[in-house]
């Protein structure tokens, strides 16, 4: 049955709109356990950087972590085109069932992993090796449930409901910082650098096993039509769009690098550049997170409003203008408040992009092609510029050049505003029009 096409005669709008909100939870419930597990590495990493890269240098044990997490993002793509294949040819469903199930072994076997001083070189190796898995899980998740939310979302409202996925993405961060935030009352600093650390990911695996339940009871949103379409989830399909293919790229690399920058980096840049304590830093990341999430379906339902090109336009010009004035006076924040203000700042900004990120570009596809079309040119883009966001940040830092990471971010936001200002119009030429 095809969900995007369920309000019908016979199905009365309010019970196709509660069938479709079921639809948008069941498949946000997965998404937010996903990105818990892959968040949660970075949060932590404050604690067991030194248990798998003991060097006596806090930078360089952080810039080790950093490198394995960038790493894990070069699985995307390989995530990306698998993932996104299964679910153009296969159906949506089944591509998101096996994403969770990935997920879940990547999360247990962090947790269960010896350190470096119990197994030298290998510690580090199997670590290398979940993060893989965890990359690649994440890299078929994102294109298969923005295509998914995109699909069963309500015409007209479609900026709306499919903002619930950054708020999924932001939940699962939130959920991370609040177990951290947790075990650091609870625990001792040396508990927590010794074991504490493992329990995140612990918990993160029995979420997963949730998250697949929940998944079971999805309505599909292909045909059988559409999934025997010659060109169904194949690379040949997709380099027919290849100006689609292009735009999504130019998208991501602005817009992920941000996210990265000002989501996941940040607390890092808290602690390491503003001299904040990490538990003042997980605390301003807290309450800045959750407000971002509550920003979601405000700037989603903007987008059905002004239209997703002008919001993607608006994020770009802003981003541009203001990402060094933000982060030079982060670097010197002294009062948390002010931090938090600061970035809060910056998180509205990014909110015009990720509130409408998974649309845009699932508006840019036909249904045969769009799953791969989402996630793959996502993924390779996410792989460069957004994987690489802290490595790159921390390694300017340890070279005494922390100043020019601001302006590499810049210069990529203003990608993002050029290819909004050329790009056409998906309200008239997009393969979702109301």
């Amino acid at each position: 049955m095809k969900v995007h096409a369920l309000a019908s005669d016979s199905m009365p709008a309010a019970a196709d709109t509660r069938r479709r909100i079921r639809a948008i939870v069941g498949a946000s419930a997965g998404n937010m356990v996903e990105w818990y597990d892959f968040f949660i590495y970075s949060f932590c990493s404050l604690y067991f950087a030194h248990a798998f890269f003991p060097s006596g240098n806090r930078t360089t044990e952080l810039l080790n972590t950093a490198g394995v997490f960038a790493t894990g993002f070069l699985m995307r793509p390989v995530g990306g085109w698998f993932f996104g294949r299964l679910a153009d040819r296969h159906g949506r469903r089944k591509a998101m069932l096996m994403s969770v199930f990935m997920m879940c072994g990547g999360s247990l076997a962090i947790a269960l992993l010896p350190t470096y001083g119990q197994m030298g070189a290998l510690a580090p190796a199997l670590l290398l090796i979940a993060r893989c898995v965890q990359g690649l899980s994440v890299g078929g998740e994102y294109g298969t449930s923005a295509t998914y939310m995109s699909e069963v979302a309500q015409a007209g409202r479609r900026g709306f409901f499919s903002s619930f996925q950054y708020v999924t993405v932001i939940a699962g961060q939130i959920l991370a910082l609040v177990v951290v935030v947790v075990l650091q009352l609870v625990l001792s600093h040396d508990e927590l650098a010794t074991w504490g650390w493992r329990v995140p990911f612990a918990l993160g695996a029995v979420g997963a096993l949730v998250a697949v339940y929940l998944r079971r009871s999805l309505d599909e949103t292909t045909t059988a039509r559409t999934r025997h379409d010659a060109q169904a989830g194949t690379l040949g399909g997709l380099l027919a769009h290849k100006r689609a293919v292009l735009t999504v790229i130019g998208f991501t690399a602005g817009g992920s690098l941000a996210f990265y920058t000002f989501t996941t980096y940040m607390q890092k840049y808290l602690v390491n550049s503003a001299g904040l304590s990490a538990k003042t830093a997980s605390g301003v990341m807290t309450a800045a997170l959750i407000v971002y999430m509550l920003m979601q379906p405000a700037f989603g339902a903007l987008s059905d409003r002004i239209g997703r090109r002008r919001s993607m336009l608006a994020f770009g010009v802003l981003a541009t203008l203001g990402t060094v004035p933000l982060l030079d006076a982060l670097r010197h924040v002294v009062s948390p408040y002010a931090a938090f203000g600061l970035i809060l700042v910056a998180l509205a900004v990014l909110s015009l992009y990720t509130s409408i990120s998974g649309l845009i570009k699932a508006e840019l596809f036909p249904p045969e092609i769009r799953a791969l079309g989402v996630g793959l040119p996502y993924a390779l883009a996410n792989a460069i510029f957004g994987g690489s966001a802290e490595y790159a940040a921390l390694s300017l830092k340890a070279a005494g050049a922390e100043s020019v990471f601001p302006w590499y971010v810049t210069g990529m936001c203003a990608l993002v505003a050029v290819v909004s200002f050329t790009m056409r119009d998906p309200a008239k030429e997009g393969y979702l029009r109301d």
